[in-house]
């Protein structure tokens, strides 16, 4: 089974040397190896180990989160398995690239697969709890046939560690253009309504976590926000995001208690800043334009042509 793996760069930092390592070590070695680079500056493109990779450059500007993937996925179009990584998420030990593809190998019905998030070594209370809550240590198949088991989280899905079967990807009709996140879990939605499975493989792990304050939160949820309103056809089909919020809450809060008590501020400020944002981005439409790149976590997404009411 022929695989491409697609990473998106732009100034990748301190873990890019790691992530570059663990993907050498691995036992599977993907056909092809391509680069994104959105003109970094900071030596991204000299890290050493990228001697067999292929690098496509854009000018930051023309970056979108569906399109550039999209772009490189019709540059590079020859594989079986489309495999996308960021550039903050290092794989976990040398056989789980192995591990994401035999899913594909072992079930054919499989359209769509993602890996398991671990936090960074690191990582602060609340992160660590985000990781284990939303990337649970059991594998799950998810379909039609068991959304109303899986709800929403039947098309959960992250492009930090994702694998699409090239079949099913251009019968879901790809990654969309115009987005302003989430052009992952709308191709998911399309591919499960399409009759393929989604596969969730908690034994193909990455380490992929981030510590963002209140306001970084309530900038990403307000984005969240303007993906949920700008996509409601996958809420239609799946059911909506507010109960598992709740047991979100619940679960951090509990979390806290019993590993850092001293996180609970930031849990109740991080989970206001959060609703807050969410509900914001819900209503963009009725919102300033200075008011929506100033509450956005991707600002550059309002300058877009193809944006309106923008």
């Amino acid at each position: 089974m022929k695989t491409i793996l697609y990473i998106p760069t732009l100034n990748a930092g301190t873990l890019w040397p790691k992530v570059v390592t663990a993907i050498n070590q691995q036992s599977l070695v993907p056909d092809q190896k391509v680069i994104i680079d959105s003109g970094s500056t900071d030596g991204t493109l000299q890290c050493p180990g990228l001697q067999d990779y292929q690098i496509l450059t854009i000018d930051k500007k023309d970056f979108d989160h569906g399109g550039t993937r999209q772009m490189a996925v019709e540059t590079f179009p020859g594989a079986d398995l489309y495999i996308f990584l960021t550039q903050d998420a290092i794989l976990s030990d040398n056989k789980t690239l192995e591990r994401l593809v035999q899913v594909f190998t072992d079930h054919p019905d499989v359209g769509v697969a993602y890996g398991r998030q671990l936090p960074h070594q690191h990582a602060k209370t609340l992160e660590a709890h985000a990781r284990l809550f939303n990337y649970p240590a059991q594998s799950q198949m998810r379909s039609l046939a068991n959304s109303k088991q899986y709800g929403i989280k039947t098309v959960s899905c992250s492009n930090s560690f994702a694998a699409y079967r090239r079949t099913a990807f251009e019968e879901g009709g790809g990654f969309p253009s115009g987005t302003i996140l989430g052009e992952d879990v709308i191709a998911a939605g399309n591919i499960v309504l399409n009759g393929w499975k989604l596969a969730y493989v908690a034994e193909a792990a990455v380490y992929h976590s981030h510590n963002y304050s209140p306001i970084e939160e309530f900038k990403r949820y307000f984005d969240i926000g303007v993906f949920h309103a700008q996509n409601a056809w996958i809420f239609a089909h799946f059911g909506h995001a507010e109960s598992e919020g709740l047991k979100y809450v619940k679960s951090e809060f509990k979390y806290a208690l019993k590993h850092n008590w001293l996180a609970l501020p930031k849990a109740f400020s991080t989970n206001l800043a959060k609703w807050l944002g969410y509900k914001l981005g819900l209503h963009y439409k009725r919102l300033p334009k200075n008011w929506k790149v100033n509450f956005s976590m991707h600002k550059a997404y309002w300058s877009k042509t193809y944006l309106i009411n923008g």
